[in-house]
């Protein structure tokens, strides 16, 4: 049952913030309501379909998680962070059975038509507070359009340990189950760095770390970026590169629901190509205004958040990839943090558009060679 206190309006009511060097004050957290349910998604193997190349299938998948929910939600609003081999949220007990069919049927999809395997769970918040946990929410707002959620209190990271051990566990849906992947894309080009490297960064608190040393080393990182080039956003101010056909329009079409997948791709070229024509002449369709388009899908990229620890994709100098070297070095030297730190030569966005006409579409970013899951492996040799 929901809460007296209203959970079910309990994420709509907290405050926004836009200030991202703000995020470690613990003022701007609330603490779930105690009968909500943290959901958890992970690709398995994930550095192996990365050894592979199959970059963008891994993310699609992530992304697919949150598509799935929020369409099953009927667009209501709830926290959610994308991880690049996955994904994490939260829902009211409401909504708890609609996120359980989504992640039952993205996890048949994800297998069926990517050919990875996407382990998922839901954890009771009731069961984090028990091991001594915490599950605190924020809301950043990255633009006037949008805002996506934020997360500390060590409960999220207890639940995707609790998920690996094969706690919590949601079964998959049968064969041909296929979930409402309305909106998802990835019609857009890789990013190319244009300040020498694409950086991807993890940070957490090192075990048993004090927490305001802590906050103080992710202050000090997200003052070192901010002092950067528009923070060190990896996707340019005209937007990322558009081309027909995109390289992403076989996943585009794997996530349409009915008809024959010959059927399916058919209809993807045919959208993609006017789609193409309308951006690339600037052409007004309706409502639809391709330039404002273009500057909110640069405003809503999800470059930088926390989750239990920071994530950023950044677009920097070697000189910038030295200095938060140097500095999260010094912080795991002094057991206070540990991190992981992975280059490559380009980031690349996966989309999430119910609505073209609306402004608070979400655009997922990843590095395009291995991203946030080959930072998490250089995180875990560090912690070996």
């Amino acid at each position: 049952m929901t809460s007296p206190d209203g959970s079910d309006t309990f994420y709509g009511g907290i405050p926004v913030f836009r200030g991202f060097a703000s995020l470690m004050d613990p003022k701007l957290y609330s603490p779930l309501p105690e009968d909500w349910s943290i959901g958890i998604a992970d690709v398995v193997e994930s550095t192996k379909a990365i050894a592979q190349a199959r970059y963008k299938a891994v993310n699609m998948a992530g992304a697919s998680v949150i598509a799935a929910v929020t369409n099953a939600l009927e667009g209501r609003e709830y926290p959610f962070v994308f991880g690049g081999d996955g994904a994490s949220f939260a829902v009211s007990p409401d909504d708890l059975e609609r996120a359980r069919e989504a992640l039952a049927a993205t996890a048949t999809w994800v297998e069926e038509s990517l050919n990875l395997v996407l382990r998922v769970a839901l954890v009771p918040v009731s069961a984090v507070r028990a091991q001594g946990r915490d599950v605190r929410v924020a809301r950043f707002g990255p633009s006037p359009n949008l805002s996506y959620a934020m997360f500390s209190g060590g409960g999220l990271n207890w639940a995707e340990a609790a998920m690996k051990r094969g706690e919590f566990a949601v079964p998959k849906a049968p064969s041909g189950t296929q979930p409402d992947l309305t909106g998802l894309s990835c019609r857009f080009e890789e990013i190319p760095a244009a300040r020498g490297l694409i950086l991807s960064v993890l940070v957490v608190p090192a075990q048993g770390a004090d927490a305001p040393a802590f906050r103080t080393v992710i202050e000090d990182v997200i003052a070192l970026v901010e002092r950067s080039p528009d923070a060190g956003r990896p996707v340019p101010p005209g937007g990322p590169e558009l081309r027909w056909p995109p390289s992403g329009n076989e996943y585009e079409a794997r996530a349409i629901r009915g008809g024959s997948l010959l059927r399916r791709r058919a209809f993807v070229l045919a959208n993609t190509l006017f789609a193409y024509v309308v951006m690339r002449f600037g052409i007004t369709v309706g409502g639809f205004v391709p330039k404002t388009y273009v500057q909110q899908v640069v405003a809503n990229s999800d470059f930088r958040k926390y989750d239990d620890g920071l994530r950023m994709v950044l677009d920097c100098t070697p000189e910038l990839e030295s200095a938060l070297t140097q500095r999260l070095a010094a912080a795991a030297s002094a057991g206070v943090a540990r991190y992981g730190l992975y280059r490559q030569d380009a980031a690349m966005m996966t989309c999430f558009t119910p609505s073209a006409l609306r402004s608070d579409h979400v655009h997922f970013i990843d590095g395009a060679r291995g991203g946030y899951a080959s930072a998490a492996t250089a995180l875990k040799a560090m912690a070996a």
